[in-house]
């Protein structure tokens, strides 16, 4: 696929190269300004491997999927070194840094520090047209992954005080916080964060299923909710939840159970008692 990228950046900016060729690092030079001679087959067989790719990646990630890598597969070469122009590191770094450019994309890379002095990031793709989804969803586990970085680092430094659980909590608020502002995307993902930090906790997985119904999610929805019910079986607002997305679902009887269950835990519930009784009347 380098070929053909090659090919047709040289084809579509081949003037404007030329012209700021003079001002290149020569290594850089060598790579972009090389022509690779192409047959009409050639080209065409690699056009097709870009749409199945891209067809490959658009139904891994759908709408609110992110692809989480290595900015790099390997520790980087130092500047200057003949390893960066060799074929096979070439190949072993486009391997990870082509995947958005013949995917088509987005793609951002976040900085985490140093690892036996060498610079370390890592990547998040999100579906072509999802750059708005991608950058808020990064802007904010920016803070938590440099905190749990810093911790894995430096497990001897003062971070090391904040726990899984803790950074756990952060993620649920800033979902709640992102659930109030109606980015039922960006609170699915930060409760899912949550959920990865920590997933004994009922509450997360029944905040995910709130923005889920919000969403269409249901069978999401009521996965969650049945994993919190299994973590607290005093979780009336997972009831509730998995209720409405039974409901949804054509599950009546379920559902009807679901809304009666709650009603033994809060008697004095009206959602539930409501929606109980609307259920019975349609399907005694």
């Amino acid at each position: 696929m380098q070929l053909l990228q090659r090919h047709e950046f040289l084809q579509n900016h081949g003037d404007w190269i030329n012209t700021v060729k003079p001002a290149i690092d020569p290594v850089i030079s060598s790579q972009i300004c090389e022509n690779p001679e192409l047959t009409s087959e050639e080209i065409e067989n690699l056009n097709a491997i870009r749409n199945e790719i891209r067809v490959a990646i658009g139904s891994l990630l759908k709408d609110d999927g992110i692809l989480v890598v290595p900015t790099m597969p390997s520790v980087p070469p130092k500047l200057g070194s003949k390893e960066i122009t060799s074929e096979d590191y070439q190949n072993r770094a486009s391997s990870l840094l082509s995947i958005a450019s013949i995917s088509g994309c987005c793609q951002v890379t976040v900085p985490l520090g140093h690892h036996e002095k060498c610079p370390v990031s890592v990547s998040f793709i999100a579906r072509h047209g999802g750059d708005r989804f991608l950058l808020d969803t990064v802007r904010t586990m920016y803070a938590s992954l440099q905190e749990y970085s810093s911790i894995v680092a430096d497990p001897k430094s003062s971070k090391k005080t904040i726990t899984q659980e803790e950074l756990a909590e952060i993620a649920k608020e800033k979902g709640n916080q992102a659930f109030k502002e109606k980015h039922w995307q960006k609170a699915i993902g930060l409760y899912s964060e949550a959920i990865k930090l920590s997933d004994k906790t009922a509450t997360y997985y029944s905040n995910r299923a709130a923005a889920y119904l919000e969403v269409g999610g249901f069978l999401q929805a009521e996965e969650d909710c049945t994993k919190a019910i299994t973590l607290d079986k005093k979780n009336v607002k997972a009831y509730l939840r998995r209720g409405t997305a039974r409901e949804m679902l054509s599950d009546y009887k379920g559902a009807i159970e679901d809304f009666r269950y709650a009603l033994v835990l809060e008697p004095n519930n009206k959602r539930a008692a409501l929606s109980a009784e609307r259920l019975r009347k349609v399907f005694p």
